[in-house]
């Protein structure tokens, strides 16, 4: 008896696979014969981002076309997907439907980290993940601003990856800026602090803080945690025994040491 048992056992796991399988199928064919009743949407992003909405989604999913009471099936999700991912504010894109009848359309937003601003005046982002995006009229992201010797007019309207800057001019856009951005972006106290970052002729960056008349000098964005471990030492313990005003450039390009330089009048702002 145990051996037939045995025996069976097998046979009755492999019919019950094959059930299961019929029955997978049997609810994708009516899924797909399914008409849509409903399309729901979610706009996701960073806090306070508002590149899109879902207005605008609403409009992008029916651009070729309504989908309320077509067949689900008839819907080319993939098609739809890389529809959503083509505009350039947009990260990422999902889209799949329900056995209720309902499509679900989940969009992420670009989360910008620096804004550039080339020479002749144009301006592009750069996302967290290193894209660039154009910038929207109807949105303005409150991140730092960088500008100096800058001109890279293929950005202004197209996404590139600036980490394989082929179609890119200028070399400041290889891993420094992008790190330091996201250096920035990932400490509460510098993402507040710091406002802009000028390039210079020669790839030196130059911060410049939303408080005090000082610039600060950091060189070519290699070493960040430990330059500014030194400034944030600086803040806690110089700062307070002297007159802020005092100074008008903070270098930390130095091993173990920072460099000030005294403005002539300390009262000049």
């Amino acid at each position: 008896m145990s051996r037939l048992r045995r025996l069976l056992r097998p046979l009755g796991i492999a019919l019950a696979a094959v059930g299961a399988l019929l029955t997978l199928g049997f609810v994708e064919h009516s899924t797909a014969k399914a008409p849509i009743a409903d399309v729901k949407v979610r706009v996701l992003g960073g806090e306070g981002l508002h590149f899109i909405d879902e207005p605008a989604v609403r409009r992008a999913i029916v651009d070729q076309g309504a989908v309320i009471g077509r067949a689900s099936g008839q819907v080319d999700l993939a098609g739809l997907e890389q529809r959503l991912r083509s505009i350039p504010c947009v990260a990422g894109a999902e889209a799949y439907h329900d056995l209720n009848g309902a499509l679900h359309v989940t969009v992420r937003q670009r989360e910008p980290v620096i804004r550039v601003i080339n020479a002749d005046g144009s301006s592009f982002y750069i996302d967290v993940d290193g894209y660039t995006m154009p910038v929207e009229e109807r949105f303005t992201a409150r991140v730092p601003v960088a500008m100096g010797w800058l001109s890279e007019p293929g950005a202004v309207h197209g996404v590139i990856n600036v980490h394989g800057h082929d179609t890119l001019t200028s070399r400041y856009f290889s891993d420094e800026l992008h790190r330091l951005a996201l250096f920035l972006h990932g400490d509460e106290l510098w993402s507040a602090l710091i406002d802009q970052v000028v390039v210079s002729a020669d790839g030196q960056f130059e911060l410049v803080p939303t408080v005090g008349a000082q610039r600060i000098l950091i060189g070519d964005g290699s070493a960040l945690e430990q330059r500014f471990a030194k400034l944030r030492l600086f803040y806690q313990h110089g700062i307070p025994k002297a007159d802020w005003r005092r100074y008008n450039r903070i270098d930390l390009r130095f091993s173990d040491q920072i460099v000030c330089t005294k403005r002539t009048n300390p009262h000049e702002q």
